[in-house]
């Protein structure tokens, strides 16, 4: 078996299930943020921090949750909360304080009937494996949550991609943006 034509095909699947519009709509929502706070653990920890960077190289006003430098939320804010099964409880706390404040929330997972789908103003539905195998996953050649972080990965560039073009951000103002002290 070729193992990286397999991949691709998963990671097509899923993303052939994405609504499109939805997409459209949380760009909208990003841009009309004052501010945009990004959370999830482990790997999708990882995609969320990479959401960051990226959103951060297109003037957004973006914040890691748990770092050090990052403030207080405040109506008007926007957080984007990522768990693949939905369950992860530092994530799902994280949103339900967010939406307690008034506060908008974009969750993304696999299940649209997690409680942190149920505490979301917005659901980004993934439809990939996650490494709970519940029944109604995809069934994937890849370890625990792969597909699933890959996939998203792939929706946050696609995300920041129509933020860019929503606020007219080339690739030059981006670079311009780009660390320098490397």
């Amino acid at each position: 078996m070729l193992l990286i034509p397999t991949i691709i095909r998963e990671i097509e699947t899923v993303l052939s299930k994405v609504e499109e519009n939805k997409l459209e709509e949380i760009a909208g929502l990003l841009q009309k943020a004052k501010r945009i706070f990004v959370i999830g653990e482990g790997r999708s920890g990882l995609m969320a921090k990479s959401f960051a960077m990226r959103l951060m190289h297109l003037g957004a006003a973006v914040y890691v949750v748990g770092e050090t430098i990052t403030p207080s939320i405040e109506e008007g804010d926007l957080l984007v909360a990522i768990s693949g099964s939905g369950t992860t409880k530092n994530v799902v706390w994280t949103a339900e304080k967010t939406q307690s404040l008034g506060c908008s929330v974009v969750a993304v997972t696999t299940n649209p009937d997690s409680p942190l789908a149920h505490t979301a103003t917005t659901i980004l539905h993934v439809p990939a494996a996650t490494k709970y195998r519940r029944e109604n996953e995809l069934k994937t050649i890849q370890p625990l949550g792969s597909l699933f972080d890959q996939c998203a990965h792939i929706l946050f560039d696609t995300l920041c991609l129509q933020y860019s073009a929503l606020n007219e951000v080339d690739h030059t103002a981006a670079f311009s943006r780009h660390s320098n002290l490397e």
